[in-house]
């Protein structure tokens, strides 16, 4: 079994007691209790995304988080203030954003960390969300019942069997960090499912602030808690990776057609593919969740990156936990203690050292970022087996060409329902 020691972020306040806090989150307290409620309309899920204005960042989510977000800080419930950090642009062809966080180096505790299983169960007797105090909660985001936008200021929890709320994380990386944790009372392990997904993306809707991304770590991918949850925060200028260029995946056989534009990255220190469009949300949601559950299944850890107002979704499947495990990182890697998870990957590199910070430069950036990336063969492996996820084969040009003339000759014959693709059954990535 691979171990590797590891020191996870402390992201709530009652990360350390091992009973229930008052006014937890947990099924004795959370049920009867009344808190904030924003409830989005739930065509959003049949639409592709708001439209962004120039006055988008007015949008009444993105006021409401902002707002319960500082008053928070106002009452010194962060463990040091994030707005003081120092941050710069590195210079370089990709503007990588360095950023001196000496705070989520400090009041941590050791612990063991298994790398080698994407999908472990969830262990009530570790830290888990329902211990969150629900100081730290700014609302509760759900689908409303009649379509409509709603905010209730004092709604009853007990109201939803199990509600999905936004929480602050007390060691921010950056302006407006928060937690969104769906269905915290059903106590789900950190695994994609199909409607936890959408959940984020509806989110990136609805704050309509291109600024505002989510983030998602699988565990093995630097994930530290085992309870299922996204982070979001908010940065003023774009993360590296929206800027690299993306070559479409042009030909593909499969299921009938969503309107999901698929790409791989090019050029980019980590190789991940690129989801975006869709004729509705849901599809949009339904491909991304499909490619997350391949890999959980096959045991291949991952990072996702929700942006463009949930127009673009980013995934990565990666390795640098194992590499770690197994002695293949450098030490001078190593000694920056930096662990390379959804932000870092996106361009957004969180340092502890101020040496490190000072002589950050685009090539320490690439050079970590490229150990954390699988190989090209493993990659276009993993990419074949997550397309036939989604019930799609790759195909070449010239052949795609071929059955574009033989459609021609047979234009007037009955269609024939495509057949989905099985997966490859020996396309297992990690043993």
């Amino acid at each position: 079994m691979l171990t590797i020691k590891r020191v996870p972020t402390v992201v709530s306040n009652y990360q350390e007691d091992s009973g229930c806090g008052l006014n937890c989150l947990g099924k004795c307290c959370l049920p009867v209790s009344t808190l904030p409620l924003y409830a989005f309309g739930k065509e959003n899920d049949t639409i592709k995304a708001k439209a962004v204005s120039d006055d988008s960042q007015f949008s009444f989510l993105n006021t409401l988080l902002l707002g319960q977000w500082e008053a928070r800080l106002g009452r010194g419930l962060f463990r040091y203030d994030v707005t003081t950090c120092e941050t710069k642009v590195i210079p370089g062809e990709y503007g990588f954003i360095a950023q001196l966080n000496e705070g989520r180096h400090l009041k941590k505790r050791p612990t063991e960390f298994r790398v080698d299983r994407v999908l472990q169960p969830f262990d009530q007797n570790k830290f888990n969300f329902t211990k969150v105090g629900q100081e730290e909660v700014l609302f509760m985001f759900q689908g409303s019942d009649d379509g409509e936008t709603h905010y209730y200021p004092n709604a009853p929890a007990g109201s939803c069997e199990s509600p999905s709320v936004v929480a602050i994380n007390v060691s921010p990386i950056e302006y407006g960090h928060v937690l969104l944790i769906p269905r915290v009372l059903d106590c789900l392990p950190q695994r994609i499912d199909h409607e936890s997904f959408l959940l984020a993306l509806q989110m990136a809707v609805e704050a309509a602030n291109p600024f505002f991304r989510l983030g998602y770590n699988s565990l093995g991918a630097f994930a530290t808690i085992n309870h299922l949850h996204f982070q979001a925060y908010y940065l003023s200028v774009p993360f590296p990776v929206e800027k690299a260029p993306t070559q479409q995946i042009t030909y593909l056989r499969g299921i009938s057609d969503t309107g999901v534009k698929i790409s791989k990255l090019l050029n980019f220190p980590v190789r991940g593919l690129v989801f975006e469009g869709g004729k509705t949300l849901k599809h949009l949601s339904d491909c991304v969740s499909d490619a997350s559950v391949w890999l959980q299944n096959n045991n291949v850890p991952f990072n996702v990156l929700i942006a463009d107002v949930g127009k673009k979704v980013f995934l990565f499947p990666q390795c640098y936990a194992e590499k770690q495990a197994l002695g293949e990182v450098s030490q001078e890697l190593l000694d920056t203690q930096v662990n390379p998870a959804v932000w870092e990957i996106s361009g957004h590199m969180v340092l502890k050292r101020r040496k490190d910070y000072e002589e950050a430069s685009e090539d320490y950036a690439w050079r970590l970022l490229a150990e954390v990336s699988l190989s090209e063969e493993r990659f276009e492996e993993v990419k074949a087996c997550v397309l036939g996820a989604m019930g799609f084969t790759e195909i070449e040009e010239e052949k795609a060409d071929a059955e574009d003339d033989e459609e021609k000759d047979t234009l007037f014959q009955p269609p024939v329902p495509p057949v989905p693709a099985l997966l490859p059954q020996d396309c297992v990535v990690l043993q």
